[in-house]
Formats: structure tokens, sequence, C-alpha cells
């Protein structure tokens, strides 16, 4: 039997549908990951990495806001929908099995710091691209990128020293006693 090709063809893609989406998906996940950053700013505001803490919880949130104005730039609206289903899932992601019914415990610190790091890490892939298509869009500020995508390598950087921190505290420390 022989296949129709019509039917194999799919339909020429949309680029700037396909950037829309693309942005709209990064912008509520960054939603989720302003909440997530904050809360742990907070859980930690009275110990020894509260103010990195503060000042990345800062940072993350002025990221967004680039996000936006790039947003804005290639005339792309913001979708809200996708980011309060976004918010939903990070509430939702706060009850986990972290080896305690009510409160927090150590691994609560591991895997949050590992969930924030994971979206860094996608925020930069973002800036990535971004500094690809600029170079054929101008309305695209390759400065602005550039700059975001070196801060976004140095919060992989703090997150993973304060990830590894939380590793020790978890894992080996209560070996030890």
């Amino acid at each position: 039997m022989h296949s129709d090709p019509s039917r194999s063809r799919s339909p020429s893609p949309d680029p700037e549908r396909l950037l829309r989406i693309y942005l709209n998906d990064h912008y509520a996940g960054s939603a989720g990951g302003v909440a997530l950053v904050r809360r742990i700013a907070r859980v930690h505001r009275d110990g020894p990495a509260g103010p990195r803490l503060r000042e990345l919880a800062e940072e993350i949130a002025e990221d967004r806001e680039s996000l936006v104005q790039i947003m804005t730039a290639l005339d792309v609206p913001v979708m809200r929908a996708r980011t309060l289903a976004v918010r939903l899932a990070e509430k939702v992601g706060r009850i986990k099995l972290n080896g305690r019914l009510v409160s927090r415990s150590t691994l609560s610190d591991v895997l949050e710091l590992e969930l924030l790091r994971l979206g860094v890490e996608g925020k930069l892939a973002l800036w990535r691209s971004l500094r690809t298509i600029a170079r054929a869009d101008d309305r695209i500020p390759l400065s602005t990128v550039d700059h975001l995508a070196d801060r976004a390598e140095r919060q992989i950087e703090l997150l993973e020293g304060m990830r590894l921190a939380a590793v020790d505290r978890t894992f080996l420390r209560a070996r030890a006693h």
C-alpha cells in the first residue's frame, strides 16, 4: 500500500508562532523559579547563605523582567494562563517525600537547590538561543543577552556550591554523628 504524499507533509512551521510559544514557556517557568528562589531565601534568611540567596532572588526576578522586555520588543504577548499553571505546579511541588511529614528536612534543601539549578540552566539555554536569534534580529540587544547569559553561568556556580554544601549537611555530616 502506498501512502499519500500529501498526508506525510506537515504544514510549514511558523517561526514567529514557535518563538511566541518558546518565550512564553520560559516566562511561565520563570514564575515558578522566582517563587521557588524567594521561598528558599525566606527559609534561610537568618542563615549564612541568607544574603546570597536574597541577592539571587533579586537577580532571578530581574532576569524575568528582562525576558518581558525582550518579549515586548519582539511583540510577543505574555500568556498568563501558562504562568498560573506553572505557579500551581510549584506549589504542588512543595509536597514531596523528604523524610518528614510536616517540617522541612535538609533533604528539602538538596532537592530545591537542584530544581532551582535546573531552572537556571534552562534560562541559560534561553539566553543562548536568543543570542543566536539576535544575530539575525536587531530587536534583541545582543549585549543584554550576553550579560544575562554570563549572569546565569554565575548563578549556576553559586547554586552548585550551595547544593554541594546541602549534600554535605544531609548525607555526610549526619553520618559523622
